[in-house]
């Protein structure tokens, strides 16, 4: 509860609380989204069901998140510095 010793309401207590409330129920509600369509989808296994589970928080990306973006990172730095 959010209340101190003298039942003062500690109010950013009382507002994390009420977050993690709702990104709970966020998480419950794809979650169960998820699960429906994986049985609609009539999947061949627990695997691939519990993938598309596991896997309901990832959004798609958009055409600009991967054309034209600059990469910091090579795919593979070992090439790189053989050369």
């Amino acid at each position: 509860m959010a209340t101190t010793g003298r039942d003062v309401i500690d109010f950013p207590a009382l507002e994390r609380e009420l977050q993690m409330a709702v990104e709970s129920e966020r998480r419950y509600q794809r979650q169960n989204e998820a699960k429906l369509r994986a049985v609609s989808q009539r999947v061949a296994s627990y695997r691939e069901f519990r993938d598309l589970v596991v896997s309901c928080h990832l959004k798609p990306l958009e055409k600009n998140d991967k054309d034209g973006a600059q990469r910091k990172q090579p795919w593979n730095p070992v090439v790189l510095s053989n050369k």
